[in-house]
């Protein structure tokens, strides 16, 4: 057995012009050259290549799968060795088969490419904590403004971390609305964002609460009730908004990890975390109304949040950035984000500074003062 590796082709020319579209090997194309003009000296000529380049990859080919690949007899036509002839074959079948995914492969690559050679479309890169809104957000954008986003979800300190290093233009994280200044969030976030370097752009709102099974089997109405009805929890990993956002809401009730059964154990997203309950697996989990909706599960909701984007300032003037700016403040995405279970526009598109939506610092005589374990900067 041999891995197959695929290669494509940018080549000038309208999409979908000339032959039936096929996944080319050079080695395949020289055995049919070689098969259709019988001599290496004119399959280089319909190849436009050198004899010497051609003789010498046909060798090399030879070498490298431990087969003879032609066949020279003096005084005769080059021709193909039975070895050659089943390559030429197995191409064949193999082309045939997979003509229509093949067509299909082409049509996407190209459209995909069209958006690098359209001046008019932008690419941002976010780097955020799972959210069924960005989806919606990607979709809209592309389809309204020939804006693409390349979304990678992760933890929300890990999304801070990566706009922090340069690793992508937005960050997606989220806290309480609010959040106290010496709550977790702010021991979390502080560290991480800079006032007068960092600012924040207006999503949404959105709802936390436990997703349940549908009917709400156990009767849980908060916190308190997954000890004291032993309710198996599915959690968030370390580093997630979500998690961060747990502890807070334990620590509020007096709880702690310990009285929290399924505490240690994990899912990767909101989705994740309801499919556990979903399947039987779990009874509940801290999540999104919107992706219990998705599952079939109930929702009790417990505490609205706030959904932050976030960019250096400097990256404000760039096109891509003011592109997104003027989705989110169309009209028609406000009223999708709407349609959205749980969440609600809130100053969509507009700038805001750090310390007006992470009230946990304070400016006086414009020196930053922040009761924080990490240093800040002393301007704005």
């Amino acid at each position: 057995m041999h891995k197959i590796d695929l290669h494509y082709a940018i080549t000038p020319g309208q999409p979908g012009a000339g032959a039936h579209p096929m996944i080319r090997n050079p080695l395949l194309d020289m055995l049919h050259a070689v098969q259709a003009e019988g001599s290496i000296s004119a399959a280089a000529r319909r190849l436009n290549l050198s004899y010497r380049h051609v003789w010498g990859e046909l060798k090399r080919w030879e070498q490298q799968l431990g087969g003879e690949l032609l066949i020279w007899e003096k005084g005769q036509a080059a021709r193909l060795s039975e070895f050659g002839d089943k390559l030429l074959w197995a191409e064949r079948q193999a082309q045939a088969r997979l003509a229509p995914q093949i067509a299909n492969l082409q049509a996407d690559l190209q459209r995909a490419f069209a958006v690098a050679f359209d001046p008019r479309a932008h690419v941002l890169t976010l780097y955020a904590s799972h959210d069924d809104a960005l989806g919606a957000l990607r979709e809209h954008a592309a389809q309204q403004a020939q804006l693409h986003f390349d979304i990678r979800f992760m933890g929300s300190v890990d999304a801070i971390s990566a706009l922090k290093e340069g690793r992508c233009e937005i960050a997606g994280f989220h806290t309480r609305l609010q959040p106290h200044r010496d709550s977790l969030s702010a021991r979390v976030y502080r560290p991480l964002l800079t006032p007068g370097l960092h600012k924040i752009i207006g999503f949404a709102q959105r709802s936390q609460g436990l997703m349940v099974a549908r009917g709400n089997p156990l009767g849980l109405a908060g916190l308190t009730d997954l000890q004291h009805r032993e309710a198996r929890f599915v959690n968030r990993p370390v580093g997630t908004g979500t998690r961060v956002l747990l502890d807070e809401l334990l620590q509020h009730d007096g709880l702690t990890a310990a009285d929290v059964p399924g505490y240690d154990r994990t899912e990767p997203s909101h989705a994740a975390a309801a499919q556990a309950i979903a399947s039987g697996a779990a009874d509940a989990a801290l999540g999104i109304a919107a992706s219990a909706h998705t599952f079939g599960l109930d929702f009790v909701p417990l505490i609205d949040e706030q959904y932050h984007l976030v960019c250096l300032k400097s990256a404000l003037g760039q096109d891509a950035v003011q592109s997104l700016l003027k989705v989110l403040q169309q009209r028609a995405w406000q009223d999708r984000l709407s349609r959205v279970p749980g969440y609600r526009p809130a100053h969509c598109g507009t700038v805001l500074p750090l310390s007006r939506e992470l009230p946990w610092w304070n400016f006086r005589r414009g020196v930053v003062e922040a009761r924080s374990d990490s240093t800040v900067p002393t301007t704005a």
